[in-house]
């Protein structure tokens, strides 16, 4: 399927599903490189990174554990620009190097506000691991040590990511049609 619909939007893909699980195996890889002595603590951000996650965890070749926290700022296409945190860590993470798994970082508000929140628990370390990066977007400085791709500001789903719970399942990322 080279074209979708979805609610009242049209789609067309934009990153195959190859592309991407290269991409998500040269990360791990960079990771492992860099982590492989330390046994990180992963965060996964829900619910657009769980599919990313999964397929990153796959490539780990190292002891490491993941967590998941659940934080909001979408409405349908749009960032709220209005981030809280739903679902909080079940294990300190003081004195823990930490990566966060995201699926897109788009205003950065959302990253922003979990690693400042995270920094309070006090963390020996936190890097940040987004398959995409949309640079043109971000309302605030982030350093994002391991980025998939970086991309326009087109919306995009797949792969995780949703317009309004649906897309989820896909296993390219597709691109609205304007």
């Amino acid at each position: 399927m080279n074209q979708i619909q979805i609610h009242d939007k049209s789609f067309q893909i934009f990153i195959h599903e190859d592309r991407i699980l290269t991409r998500v195996n040269e990360l791990a890889k960079a990771i492992s490189k860099e982590f492989a002595q330390e046994q990180p603590l992963f965060i996964a951000v829900l619910n657009g990174s769980f599919i990313f996650a999964a397929d990153l965890m796959k490539h780990m070749d190292f002891p490491c554990e993941i967590q998941f926290v659940k934080v909001s700022s979408y409405h349908g296409t749009q960032s709220s620009g209005k981030v809280q945190q739903v679902l909080g860590l079940s294990q300190p993470i003081k004195n823990r190097k930490v990566i966060i798994i995201e699926d897109i970082i788009d205003s950065g508000l959302t990253i922003d506000f979990l690693r400042k929140d995270l920094l309070l628990q006090e963390p020996s370390s936190i890097s940040i691991c987004s398959l995409l990066v949309k640079p043109d977007a971000l309302k605030v400085k982030l350093d994002v040590q391991y980025t998939g791709f970086e991309v326009d500001n087109h919306f995009l789903v797949g792969y995780g990511l949703d317009y309004d719970g649906l897309g989820r399942n896909l296993r390219h990322l597709y691109q609205a049609i304007d």
